[in-house]
């Protein structure tokens, strides 16, 4: 086994403490990967919240970092050490099943083996993320970082960036597309800087006129106000997509109103039940989908994309040591947008 450092689950307290953890010995397909850094995401205190230390087994946050390569297996020929590389929330996939031929492993038949709490396919062993200072990971799921991309701005594209940029591609964004964001956060700052960067004229949405600046700074084109019904009012069969990144529970039907005949409104921040009115939908063909994670080519076409047009997440950087204050900030939604841990102090 190979002896590393992280942060695990206190069960007790709800908190993390840093302890030593174990990954496998490489196999001949596997990288060790130095972690330099690694985002805090809403995912992961849904995770520590939840998280039953009688359960068996531990529990170690993180799936969306970067860093290098400090090892390889014997068969690894597209890696050598001292590579930059990414990893995001899949480790593995079944690799036969229809999805995964067709590049989305995410939605693998077979379930994907997730970064942390998820079952490794080979000796059922229980997955530990990315809040630590290694981590062995099959060569395929594994990215390289391309040069240009800041190493911490670029470890939440590897959750966040990726989540947004596939709805933004299946819908054919690009020139001419009129985009809306709905919600200012961890998503939604990313999919409007890739919307802009798609060519498309992109508005956020957002409950209060006070995010005007930081839509501004990022590229929007202009600032919708949810709470101001004569605003909906003039916007109604505006925006061909409405990426819905708003995380709590809301009603669909306002931002189904703002969407162009056969517009697509994505719904990604929200995970629970919704309902619905046909009504909303019939009236100009209007559709409802969603979108989770992304396969391996989508996210080395995101990389480079975001390489391309110097697109890295708004972060707010601090020493690992600081994670439980990170993850308190981040239940008040203390951020802006999104916290990256700096590994280093685990050495």
């Amino acid at each position: 086994m190979r002896p590393t450092t992280g942060w695990l689950a206190d069960g007790t307290t709800g908190t993390l403490r840093r302890g030593p953890i174990e990954r496998r010995d490489l196999r001949a397909d596997d990288l060790a990967v130095r972690i330099d850094y690694c985002g805090v995401c809403g995912t992961d205190l849904h995770a520590l919240e939840g998280y039953d230390s009688k359960a068996g087994h531990l529990l170690v946050p993180g799936h969306e970092f970067t860093g290098v390569v400090a090892a390889t297996g014997s068969d690894v020929s597209g890696f050598a050490v001292g590579d930059p590389v990414a990893v995001g929330n899949i480790v593995d996939s079944c690799g036969e099943c229809a999805m995964c031929r067709a590049g989305q492993e995410n939605f693998c038949h077979a379930f994907p083996t997730l970064t942390y709490s998820g079952t490794d396919r080979q000796d059922g062993s229980h997955t530990l993320g990315g809040y630590a200072r290694e981590y062995v990971v099959r060569d395929r799921f594994a990215h390289h970082l391309p040069e240009g991309l800041d190493a911490a701005g670029a470890a939440p594209l590897l959750c966040a960036g990726i989540t947004v940029w596939e709805p933004l591609q299946a819908l054919g964004v690009g020139p001419g597309s009129q985009v809306a964001v709905a919600g200012l956060g961890g998503l939604g700052h990313l999919a409007v800087k890739m919307a802009v960067a798609l060519g498309a004229t992109t508005t956020v949405i957002s409950r209060s006129p006070d995010k005007a600046d930081d839509a501004r700074r990022l590229g929007a084109h202009d600032l919708l106000v949810s709470s101001d019904s004569e605003q909906l009012a003039a916007a109604r069969d505006r925006f061909d997509v409405i990426i819905d990144t708003i995380s709590a529970p809301h009603d669909l039907a306002p931002y189904l109103r703002l969407l162009a005949v056969d517009g697509t409104l994505s719904q990604l921040g929200y995970l629970g039940p919704v309902t619905v009115e046909t009504i909303d939908l019939l009236v100009g063909r209007k559709k409802l989908s969603s979108a989770g994670s992304g396969g391996l080519p989508a996210t080395a076409a995101m990389l480079e994309f975001c390489a391309t047009h110097g697109i890295t997440a708004d972060i707010e950087l601090l020493p690992s040591s600081q994670v439980n204050e990170a993850l308190e900030r981040l239940r008040r939604n203390d951020v802006r947008y999104r916290f990256v841990l700096d590994m280093a102090d685990l050495d």
